[in-house]
């Protein structure tokens, strides 16, 4: 994480109800509500979402699940497929702005969020594969005593349980869930050393290795160990390792920026009081604040699975998984979450690869063949606090992945 506020300087804190939102937690915190609602929900297609084509996937069907997410609310929805052959098929739908005749951009910046962590796993394994560091290290090896108290034990989590979010460490993200939330601070920052402090005020979800939760705190403690064995910002690792030498020029940590880079769509929160809200404008800690185009989403995964990045050896670490429990497999049906990677099933046989992301105002979903030939990443500009709506906007996109990847035509 960058720390954009020294730490001496006064910072703003929000208030103990503001306690989730659909946002960096979007995954947790769907799940949680999940616990209580899922049963209720039904899990329609969107409208012209069916089985995959018998015959490929190409333009018209990308168009067409285009549409037919922006017809569930959405603002703007863009997405791309970068089939076996490097030809990209391209589709845009809804607006850039609300309430404006100005179309989504076809090569757009939007926030990836959790999607970050996947780099993050990334630059890790390659600092085991450097000798530098060990999965099994204990948090406390690397950083005594940072994690410690309520029943928290550095010395008992160790790097691998991080990766894979089995080591039972509560999340305590800040957020809002109101418009007059967001206005208010929308410009607070944190330091790495803040996140953890607030996870610390609970005892853990689990004892590690005991269980599986999601957890974007696991992810902050990662960065603050690679700062360690690097003896530079892990930013710079994740620069240097993957965005430079794949080409991903168009990917950037935001920092204190508070937007986005042009060309890009605005992104919106539909708050329980059903008010549209324009959410562009905020400052994201953490890996949340990663910002990309759907190109170099592709490039990502194609590099990571088609084995540039890490030896054999840690991809298969990589791939190891295991189950998420329910509510979880409501997002991702059948999905099983190896080291910063989400393994599903594929409707064709086989499965895919990916890690999505939601941040208030964006939301991302993405998918790459296990040779990461072909890709597929879809970025929709608004989110909802309406459950049922958030799991249909999940479904719906996660069939567009899905008959993306099983569709060979191209």
């Amino acid at each position: 994480m960058t720390s954009t506020t020294p730490a001496s300087a006064p910072q703003r804190h929000p208030s103990p109800q503001r306690h989730r939102r659909i946002g960096r937690k979007w995954l947790a915190v769907a799940a949680a509500a999940l616990g209580t609602v899922g049963a209720a929900i039904a899990l329609q297609p969107a409208d012209g979402a069916s089985a995959p084509p018998a015959s490929g996937y190409r333009q018209a069907d990308l168009s067409r699940d285009t549409e037919a997410l922006r017809a569930l609310g959405i603002t703007g929805v863009q997405a791309r497929v970068t089939t076996a052959s490097g030809r990209d098929l391209v589709a845009t739908a809804g607006v850039a702005v609300a309430g404006a005749n100005r179309p989504v951009p076809r090569d757009g910046y939007f926030r990836i969020a959790s999607t970050g962590k996947a780099l993050m796993a990334t630059v890790i394994l390659q600092l085991v594969d450097e000798g530098k560091l060990s999965l099994d290290d204990t948090v406390d090896s690397r950083l005594p005593g940072v994690i410690a108290g309520n029943g928290n034990d550095g010395r008992k989590i160790t790097v691998r349980q991080l990766l894979q979010n089995t080591s039972g460490l509560h999340d305590d993200l800040p957020g809002f869930d109101t418009p007059q939330q967001y206005r208010q601070h929308r410009h607070d920052t944190y330091t790495p050393e803040q996140i953890v402090a607030r996870a610390m005020r609970h005892h853990p979800d689990f004892a590690p290795g005991t269980g599986w939760g999601y957890s974007n705190t696991g992810y902050v403690v990662l960065g603050m160990i690679v700062d360690e064995v690097a003896g530079r910002p892990w930013q710079e690792e994740v620069e240097s390792r993957i965005l430079e030498p794949l080409g991903m020029r168009h990917t950037y940590l935001s920092g204190a920026e508070s937007t986005l880079r042009s060309p890009h769509a605005d992104g919106y929160q539909v708050f329980s009081t059903g008010e549209r809200v324009d959410v562009t404008e905020q400052i994201v800690p953490d890996l949340g604040g990663y910002v990309s185009t759907t190109a170099d989403v592709n490039r990502f995964l194609q590099g990571l699975l088609g084995g540039e990045l890490l030896s054999e050896a840690r991809m298969a670490e990589m791939k190891h998984t295991v189950p998420v429990p329910k509510p979880f497999d409501t997002f991702w049906p059948g999905g099983r979450y190896g080291l910063g990677l989400v393994e599903r099933p594929l409707s064709c046989g086989g499965g895919y690869w990916s890690h999505e992301g939601g941040e208030a105002g964006y939301i991302t979903l993405n998918g790459a063949t296990a040779d990461g030939r072909r890709t597929v990443t879809v970025s929709l500009t608004t989110s909802f606090n309406d459950m049922n709506k958030t799991i249909r906007q999940q479904k719906a996109a996660s069939d567009l992945v899905d008959r993306a990847l099983c569709g060979r035509g191209e």
